[in-house]
Parts: structure tokens; sequence; C-alpha cells
């Protein structure tokens, strides 16, 4: 495609209203649309926001985008948390959320075809009327799309055992930067022909081309899941455990660890006393016809280092043990800003995690509540502060960068579901490397020569 000049705002507008309709400037609109849920800063304003209602809108949109060098920022539901989907200064806001189509459904290939702006926990409902499921389950499950979780690699608690959303992807079809409609991978589950083009884009974040289908794998629904939770007298007793779990060669579907500080806002939040129970807390779970032998063998590794523990007698005891986990956040939320991180480290090396976590928070003396994944050594460090104030104080941007250091620190990395977005991109290089970091670089300019792709983000 011919690159023309660079047009101005009116003209913009003028040319996208001529070729796509769902186009808004509406200052309401943009400035909905111009934030997600990271608070990693400011947006920029945006030039128009386009509500995409199929492919063809999306690659006139990147069409004149790549012609006049207009920046694009691709969203869903904005349910981001590292500022991936914050509005660039003169974009063009691509809302993907009204494409949110199930295109087809194969129980007996257990493959489903979607669009993008299918909620994940509404793909996880139809695949149940076939006694099947969606396996990546992020806490944003009931409201983020399909399209954000691709473009985030999103993970979630049921991690451990199904694998994150790249586990769970078969093919894409994307819309790259000058308009062209890419199709990658297949509808088999096996196939190695060519190079993996999926794997590049999940996890891109949008800055490599625009998701718009996905086939995703399905699995069959256990018939069984068993339900354990575990008190410990302090978090690091808690991280032994968990630890165990995996030197033992068990595989449950969830292991979750909530520590102190998030068990006391829990409590403070729900009225509950989880905290007068002890210093931390695990939730485990295991499914499938070896449920009822891999529960008792979790609750014999758990008990050995616990102050109590308790098996689920049914689904509304399971339903009440997991909501400490489930409600962790919206909690945390009640009482100010949270400034969400999602660090990652071996396994092994849990315990060192959370007890640094803590010596930050005591060094900086600012609020974190931590809880984790923790059979993937997965630490949501969660720095609150006062949601009244303008911008993040300094002391709180302390403790993150401590928390990002941490992690690398003990071999880890500084993000293990959200993404880079805006808020970590100064790690991603120390994290990577520089020769890394200029591969990656590459990639994008071959993609995106121009980079009207999500600038500023990830990369």
């Amino acid at each position: 495609m011919t690159v023309t000049e660079p047009a101005s705002d009116q003209a913009i507008v003028a040319l996208l209203r001529a070729r796509v309709p769902g186009v808004s400037t509406d200052p309401a609109a943009l400035a909905a649309h111009a934030t997600d849920r990271s608070g990693a800063g400011a947006p920029g304003r945006p030039v128009a926001l386009v509500r995409a209602t199929s492919v063809a809108d999306v690659q006139e949109t990147m069409r004149l985008a790549h012609a006049h060098r207009v920046p694009v920022v691709p969203r869903g539901a904005g349910s981001g948390v590292a500022g991936g989907a914050l509005a660039t200064e003169g974009a063009i806001v691509l809302d993907l959320s009204a494409m949110d189509r199930i295109l087809s459904l194969d129980p007996l290939d257990e493959v489903a075809v979607v669009e993008p702006g299918v909620v994940t926990a509404g793909l996880d409902a139809a695949a149940r009327e076939h006694g099947l499921m969606y396996a990546p389950d992020p806490a944003s499950g009931a409201f983020s799309t399909l399209g954000g979780n691709i473009a985030t690699n999103a993970g979630g608690m049921r991690c451990v055992k199904y694998g994150v959303t790249r586990e769970a992807v078969l093919g894409l079809d994307v819309v790259l930067a000058d308009g062209r409609l890419l199709r990658t991978g297949r509808r088999t589950v096996k196939g190695v022909a060519g190079l993996d083009l999926t794997s590049l884009f999940v996890g891109s974040e949008g800055t490599l081309g625009v998701v718009v289908g996905a086939a995703l794998r399905l699995r069959p629904r256990p018939q069984t899941t068993l339900t354990v939770a575990a008190g410990f007298a302090d978090v690091e007793d808690a991280a032994a455990a968990c630890s165990a779990v995996a030197r033992e060669r068990l595989q449950p579907s969830l292991l979750e660890l909530l520590d102190r500080a998030t068990l006391e806002v829990v409590d403070r939040a729900q009225g509950t006393d989880l905290a007068s129970r002890g210093g931390a807390l695990v939730i485990a779970q295991a499914d499938g016809t070896g449920a009822h032998e891999e529960v008792e063998a979790l609750l014999a590794v758990l008990g050995k280092e616990a102050t109590w523990s308790e098996l689920a007698l049914d689904e509304a005891h399971a339903a009440e043990l997991l909501t400490a986990r489930r409600l962790a956040l919206p909690s945390i939320e009640t009482f100010g800003r949270a400034l969400i991180e999602d660090i990652c480290v071996p396994r092994s090396r849990l315990a060192e995690a959370f007890r640094g976590v803590e010596a930050i928070a005591a060094r900086t003396g600012v609020a974190i509540c931590s809880f984790a994944h923790a059979g993937d050594g997965n630490l949501h460090p969660i720095v609150s502060f006062d949601a009244g104030l303008a911008e993040v104080p300094a002391p709180v941007l302390e403790a993150a960068d401590a928390i990002f250091a941490l992690a690398l620190e003990l071999g880890g990395t500084v993000t293990g579901e959200h993404g880079i977005g805006l808020l970590k991109r100064d790690w991603l290089a120390r994290e990577v490397g520089p020769e890394s970091l200029a591969v990656q670089a590459d990639l994008k300019r071959a993609l995106d020569p121009h980079l009207v792709l999500n600038p500023g983000k990830a990369l």
C-alpha cells in the first residue's frame, strides 16, 4: 500500500467514517475507551473510536492507519492491568468487543472457533453444554475477552495443570498493520508445518497484528473435582508445603496461596475470620478419575506443616473454601487503588519470594498483600495505596521496582500472565537482554514498519 503524508485529525475521522461504520468522536466514549484497569499512567487523547463488528472493519481501519501513519490501539474489555490498552495520543482506538460470536464448537474435535470479543466465561459455558471446558481461567474471566487473553497470554488458577492461553490456541486470524489478513496454525490438535506463527502472536499485546479470530482447544470437563484447604503458621511454611507438592510429583488442578496481609483484608471487607486461623492459607484442587487418590496425597503433603486442614464435603463447601481466593483482589480494591503485579519465580524459590516481598513492604512502608498461583510459582504482590491520590506515590513505585528486581534475582520473570504493557517496559530489557530485545524490535518492524500498532507498549 502506498504511504501518504500524515493527515489532520479531522481528515482521519472523515476518512474513517467514509470507510467504516461505528466511528465515534464523542468525548465521553473516547475517555471511556482510553483507559484500562492498570493505573499505569494517564492515557493520551484518541482521535477516534472504531467499534468494529467485522474483519472488514478491522482491515479498513488498519489500511487507513498504515497509509497515514496513525497509531492504533486495539482493545477488548479493557481489563488488562499492565497498561497495554491505554490510548496513545492521536490514536485510533479499535474496540473489538462487539465481534463476539462463537462461530463453531465441535464436540468431537474439541475445538471452538471464536471472534475476539467472546467473553472467556461465555466460551466455557458453551463448552459445558457438551461436557467440555475452556481450560484457561483468568480471574477476569467473567468479563475479559478471548482476544485480550490471547494478546497477553493470560493465565489463571487452573493453569498449573492445563497451561496458559498459549496451550489452548491452535490457530489465529490476524489483521496485519497494512490490512492484510493472515491465518496461522490449524484446526487440528497436532501440526508442525512451517514456523509457529501462532505462538508469535500470542502474548504480543497487539503490537504485531490484531487478532480477529481464533481456533481454541477445549478439554473434557472433569466429572469429579475435590477441594482441600490448609492453614499455616506463616507464609514461608505455606510456600514450602506448596514446593513439596511439586517435589512429590503431584499434579493438582489448582494450588493457591494467600498470605496474612491478604487474609486480613478479606476479613475486613467480607466479615470473615480467616486470619484468626493462621498466617497463611493454601487451597488446592484435584480433578479427574484419580481425584480421590490425588486429594488424599495432597492432604498428606500439606498436612505435614499445616496447623489445620480440611476436605470440602460438597460443592457448596468447596465454593466456600475458594471464596477467600476469589475475593482477594476485590477486597483489596475496596480500600484503595491497587498496583497489581504478577512476577513468577521457580517453584523451589517461592518461599524466598514471599519473604522478599515482606521485606520490601517493611522497607518502603507500603501495604503489600500477596497471593499466588503457587503451583507454577506465579506470585501476585498487590501494592495498595490511597485512591484519592492523583498520582502513584513514590514509595509505591519504589516497591514495585524492588519487586521486579526480586523476581529477576530469584531467577524468575517480571510478568507471569499480565504482560508488559506500559508498566514493565524498562524491566523487559533488563530481563531478556539487548540481543533478544533487538530481535523482537526487528520482528516488530518487519510486520509493522511504520510502528502504528499499539506504539509504546510491550517492546
